[in-house]
């Protein structure tokens, strides 16, 4: 049980013995203290209770305090009109910091009943190399899946990219006429891209090229042997040219289901929505209309235009007969409960795509998914100094791979400017580790939702919240055990806490479980990098004012472990947001 647990049950008990009825025992909650100069944890229950009893708020706290059998773990005062305030005794948040530096999971509780997560993120379009938009899904998506694993859920990472589509018409096209076979080899997604570049622009200005194009795609989709052949060469290929991203982002999937996993089920789920009377024909498309069943203002099947509500369908099969992505998402959906065993699916996806999975949603569960959690955890945009959403001079998103070596090259002059590090080797390879992960922290300590302005000199600064900052933290923390002459064998049990830092950091460490879970209870990894950011900062102030080495006996070793617990939770919080760190700096 955590400490707010133990105090729960003990305001209980104190109820109990005063003869007081309780309606609804849920209701009785002890929380973190808002103000720790009031305590560290707070209960309202008197106040609540003390108006239906007659009773003074306050005088009723007092009274009940009395009863609260917690005298080896916390004093209790009364605050204002009547709050419980709980202030823990350094005893037994030694007890608590022992406990955690013992267990080997860090005290992160694990879920009371874990469920199967399916996580869609990152999934760019093959053929083309990933752009600065794709890290907000692909980060955000990796630290959801770590996160929900580590407190017991099962997680399906899947890549659920766009590989069917025009742009195989235009790139098997130019293909056909100028591939360069070596750039292939050593530049996959830029040569593929030069390809659909080439057939986009001849498109353009030749409509017979574009008719071509689309023959070429025709000839693919009705399985003509040499475009497929290219088809799966482009996708062998483009999946190399993905994975050295994701190897220098740190991500991976289980699956990369695309959409082409799902086209023979394309008709005969178009079939089944229109045979169960949630489809119809329209214009000679097949659409999914409003069952009106709600209010049109929560109706994704529903626009205002002019004052007036009007239909809004989804279209799953064109008047020409071919199907689009949503028919695909809808099929998505299918495969993942029923072959997945799905009690959740989450898709890390671009705000913009919101009222599409609000169809989506709404669509699976008139297909009988009703128990199934469906997600959308949307993110919002990055900008430029200026403002703007990022571009390049061009007028372009910038490439991903551009961007993290620009984030790479700015670590480079501070690692060169700072850092102990002897050989050139070893710099490059922590300017590395510093640009790539300085990017991803940037992302993850923002909330998801808000716009953020992207700076490589702040993100990759030692002060200021970013993650040198908390690299260095890590390296602080384990550079002590670096100095010690001898191989010291810690002891938990003679850990002693008696100077305010001291018990403030113990206090931060103490909360990580609590804050792991509310990662996955609000789809927020900010949460947890504000977190490591203020446990970094009780440590520096730990690490100043409590002498480590010259401190003795079991002053001396306490604040060790303390060090060791640090550097764990750091290492731990840091690889849940998909963050390597370096041993020196």
């Amino acid at each position: 049980m955590t400490i707010p647990e133990i105090l729960r049950e003990k305001v209980l008990s104190a109820l109990e013995s005063l003869e007081i009825a309780v309606p609804d025992p849920a209701r009785v909650q002890v929380t973190k203290a808002a103000d720790l100069r009031f305590g560290d944890f707070q209960s309202n229950i008197a106040m609540m209770l003390a108006k239906g009893l007659g009773k003074n708020p306050r005088e009723f706290a007092e009274d009940l305090s009395g009863r609260i059998a917690a005298e080896d773990l916390c004093e209790i005062s009364i605050a204002g009109p009547g709050f419980l305030n709980f202030t823990l005794k350094a005893e037994a948040w030694a007890g608590l910091a022992r406990a955690q530096w013992e267990s080997d999971d860090l005290s992160v509780s694990q879920v009371k009943a874990p469920q199967t997560i399916v996580v869609d993120f990152s999934a760019p379009n093959v053929a083309k190399p990933m752009h600065v938009g794709h890290i907000r899904s692909t980060i955000i998506g990796e630290c959801l899946s770590r996160v929900a694993t580590k407190i017991g859920h099962k997680v399906i990472k899947d890549n659920h990219i766009g590989d069917w589509g025009t742009q195989f018409g235009m790139v098997t096209w130019a293909w056909k006429k100028d591939v360069d076979e070596k750039r292939l080899e050593t530049e996959p997604l830029q040569e593929l891209l030069r390809l659909y570049r080439t057939a986009s622009d001849a498109s353009k200005e030749d409509e017979g090229t574009k008719e071509e194009c689309r023959a070429e795609l025709v000839k693919l989709q009705q399985g003509d042997p040499n475009n497929k052949a290219i088809w799966e060469r482009c996708l062998a290929l483009s999946r190399k040219g993905l994975n050295q991203i994701y190897d220098r982002l740190d991500v991976s999937f289980d699956h990369w289901m695309g959409e082409s996993a799902y086209n023979d089920a394309l008709a005969p789920l178009v079939e089944q929505l229109v045979g169960d009377d949630l489809a119809r024909e329209s214009d000679g498309a097949i659409c999914i209309f409003s069952n009106e069943a709600g209010k049109p203002k929560h109706d994704p099947f529903k626009i205002n235009r002019d004052g007036e509500w009007q239909d809004f369908p989804m279209m799953i099969r064109k008047s020409d007969g071919a199907f689009n992505y949503a028919t695909t998402d809808i099929a998505t959906v299918e495969h993942r409960v029923k072959e997945w065993n799905a009690d959740q699916i989450w898709y890390v996806v671009d705000f913009r795509q919101g009222g599409h999975f609000s169809q989506l949603f709404d669509t699976s569960k008139r297909l009988g998914h009703k128990e199934v959690n469906l997600v959308h955890v949307a993110f919002g945009t990055i900008l430029g100094k200026d403002g703007k959403p990022l571009k390049t001079r061009a007028g372009d998103l910038p490439q991903l791979e551009d961007v993290l070596n620009d984030a790479v090259k700015a670590a480079q002059i501070v690692v060169d400017q700072k850092s102990h590090l002897e050989t050139a080797e070893e710099k490059a390879s922590l300017a590395e580790l510093i640009g790539v992960n300085s990017v991803k922290f940037t992302e993850l300590s923002h909330h998801r939702m808000s716009d953020y302005v992207f700076d490589l000199d702040k993100m990759v600064a030692l002060e200021g919240d970013t993650a040198p900052y908390l690299l260095y933290s890590y390296v602080r923390s384990r550079s002590i055990f670096r100095k010690l002459n001898e191989k010291v064998k810690l002891k938990g049990g003679n850990l002693q806490l008696t100077e305010k830092s001291e018990i403030h950091l113990v206090r931060m460490l103490n909360r990580y479980s609590d804050q792991v879970h509310q990662v996955v209870e609000d789809y927020r990894p900010n949460l947890l990098a504000t977190y490591l950011l203020e446990l970094a900062r009780a440590f520096h102030s730990f690490f100043e004012a409590c002498p480590v080495l010259k401190s003795e006996g079991q002053t001396r070793e306490s604040r060790l472990i303390l060090c060791d617990l640090t550097s764990r939770v750091l290492k731990d919080g840091l690889n849940l947001l998909a963050i390597p760190v370096p041993e020196r700096m």
